[in-house]
């Protein structure tokens, strides 16, 4: 699953992100990184418990509460508190796989959430900075990703993939990941597009067509089947 995401954010929220992230205090990006990522992984990182970090991840949150393709994509059951990080000065991270469980604090209460999907919002426009491209590496091709602050991009966890070296400028992003009601991929992207198919249909037909009441009914029967809550 890759899916692209445009304008998750406001133009007030990007526009208050970017200049909160811009006057922030940067630490080691390796404070988060699993033993054999920390080799590879050269950037700044927000400090996880500082004032910025909990502020805008909570912006971002409320943003994917609202944005329909991110909830269709990803059915999410638990979404880790955003992160961000910032490259440059030749800065990168070298090819890599996700941790399959992180561990995450809801409130006062430390827990672990399997890592289904992964996603990375830009903050910085593509002009801003050179280099710095997200790729994907599978099955023997690779897909680079380069996208327009406040766009988002959603890949599967299980995919290797790697940020290439900013050679000018600074390229700045959150990333997160979620654990999905379906631990499938393949059975998640189904739902996905039947979802997708019934919005469009809803749209050119109407809530009360029967043939949108039916598919709507085939979905919420096969997510009954497949949700592990």
């Amino acid at each position: 699953m890759l899916v692209h995401i445009p304008g998750l954010l406001t133009q007030d929220e990007l526009t208050y992100c970017q200049a909160t992230l811009k006057a922030a205090q940067w630490g080691d990006g390796r404070e988060t990184a699993g033993q054999q990522s920390a080799k590879v992984k050269n950037n700044l990182q927000l400090p996880q418990n500082s004032k910025e970090c909990q502020e805008l991840g909570q912006i971002v949150l409320r943003a994917l509460g609202r944005n329909t393709i991110f909830n269709s994509a990803v059915l999410p059951y638990r979404v880790s508190p955003p992160l961000f990080n910032r490259y440059e000065n030749g800065m990168s991270f070298g090819a890599h796989v996700d941790n399959a469980i992180r561990g995450i604090w809801a409130g006062d209460i430390h827990t672990r959430i399997r890592t289904d999907v992964s996603s990375t919002l830009f903050f910085s426009d593509p002009d801003e900075y050179d280099g710095g491209e997200l790729t994907m590496h599978s099955n023997g091709h690779e897909q680079t990703i380069k996208l327009p602050a406040g766009d988002m991009v959603l890949y599967s966890t299980t995919v290797l993939h790697n940020v290439a070296p900013v050679t000018r400028g600074s390229r700045l992003a959150a990333f997160f990941w979620s654990q999905s009601m379906i631990a499938e991929e393949s059975r998640r992207q189904i739902l996905f597009d039947l979802d997708m198919q019934v919005m469009s249909l809803r749209d050119r037909l109407g809530d009360m067509d029967p043939s949108v009441l039916s598919l709507t009914n085939i979905y919420h029967n096969m997510m009954r089947q497949w949700c592990v809550l």
